[in-house]
């Protein structure tokens, strides 16, 4: 929007503003807008690749320990060509899956609870506050020994690291209410059904999706750390195992792979939250009016 100052008299200015691009034409600028972030957001990963393909191929880098891009493409499409990558993403996905899902229950009813009641919260917050801060990969041993090996260590992991940031940004999203939201419930007789229906719902449910987004990443970093400790199949296995072996071009196929997984992963659950919340603000694609 341009601003012009006319003179009108020696005493007087009258300041006039005329409509700029944005206000002519919303729609066009906003294309633009959203044509310059996409090219963005592909321009720069790709030139870093590009990049680390320059560094490989002119032996800047020792490409024995940090393999050409192409070498890692070719080596991860052929594992997946054979059949031998599907086994490792499989075991990784099937218990990020399976531990998001009990975390994230676990989590949204407890800090629904303990929003809403303070007697439960004052006598359970010290305690989930101390267990917060433990690292949750130093629980890996005490998971070993509940469950055993195999499956549950790993689920049991990931569900706890899920649980404290869902936990965490639910009751903080309840307790966030307005009171005058609360109040227009009790006013009309809402019962406690009807106050968290349309009440407490709706108000808390976009700060709990960007809790719950925020876990989703969480979940895939712990699931591969503690792959590489206590699994013997798995993204996080194949890297440390590529790794041992020296197969440096094997390892950054995993890590690709995770990279990968961890995006689409929080992807989901981002579109999951703007399909479930149509009222709260997006956080990317048209702007609000």
């Amino acid at each position: 929007m341009s601003t012009a100052v006319k003179s009108v008299s020696s005493a007087e200015q009258v300041l006039v503003r005329s409509p700029g691009p944005q206000e002519l034409h919303p729609v066009r600028t906003h294309r633009r807008r959203r044509t310059l972030e996409i090219a963005l957001a592909v321009a720069v990963p790709l030139l870093l690749v590009l990049l680390w393909q320059l560094a490989a191929t002119r032996s800047w880098i020792d490409d024995r320990v940090y393999p050409a891009p192409s070498t890692i493409f070719a080596d991860g499409w052929d594992r997946a060509a054979d059949g031998d990558l599907w086994p490792d993403v499989w075991a990784t996905l099937k218990r990020v899956l399976g531990g998001y899902a009990i975390g994230t229950v676990a989590g949204y009813a407890l800090g629904l609870l303990m929003g809403s009641l303070a007697l439960v919260r004052a006598a359970l917050e010290p305690l989930l506050d101390a267990l917060y801060v433990v690292p949750k990969l130093a629980l890996l041993p005490v998971f070993l020994n509940m469950f055993g090996l195999g499956e549950g260590p790993q689920i049991a992991l990931v569900a706890a690291t899920v649980f404290f940031f869902v936990w965490i940004s639910t009751m903080a999203a309840v307790l966030a209410v307005p009171v005058g939201h609360r109040d227009a419930g009790h006013v009309f007789g809402a019962s406690p059904w009807q106050m968290f229906r349309h009440v407490l719902l709706p108000a808390s449910l976009p700060a709990v999706l960007v809790g719950a987004r925020i876990a989703a990443g969480v979940a895939v970093l712990v699931i591969v750390a503690s792959e590489q400790i206590a699994a013997a199949d798995g993204l996080g296995h194949l890297i440390f195992d590529s790794r041992a072996l020296f197969q440096n071009d094997v390892m950054f196929v995993g890590i690709v792979c995770v990279a990968v997984l961890g995006v689409l992963f929080s992807e989901v659950v981002r579109i999951a939250g703007r399909l479930l919340t149509p009222w709260a603000p997006r956080d990317r694609g048209r702007s609000q009016s």
